[in-house]
């Protein structure tokens, strides 16, 4: 093997680790902002769980699907889209390790 596969094969290996952590971050930061507007819409426990685990479902199989129920989901309880952008770019920062 020479110097340039054992080069290709750390590169593709550190790819493959960013996208995997990159991954974990987000589905972090969903469940964090699917909990904040679970409890916005006074659901806890068993039900926020559940709320949280639909909405990532949701945003895996259709990007920004979480994003879009939140603003439809919320709109009853008084959080407008901006309320919920900034609380999922600061969730976001948080998940991926980096301080809001």
């Amino acid at each position: 093997m020479t110097s340039f596969d054992r080069r290709e094969e750390a590169f593709e290996a550190k790819f493959a680790h960013d996208e995997e952590r990159a991954f974990k971050a987000r589905v972090r930061a969903l469940r964090m902002l699917a909990l904040w507007a679970a409890e916005k819409r006074g659901e806890t426990g068993n039900a926020a769980e559940d709320y949280a685990r639909a909405l990532i479902e949701a945003d895996l199989r259709t990007p920004d699907a979480a994003f879009k129920q939140l603003v439809v989901d919320l709109a009853a309880h008084g959080v407008d889209p901006r309320q919920i952008r900034e609380k999922r770019d600061a969730l976001f920062a948080i998940a991926q390790g980096v301080s809001a």
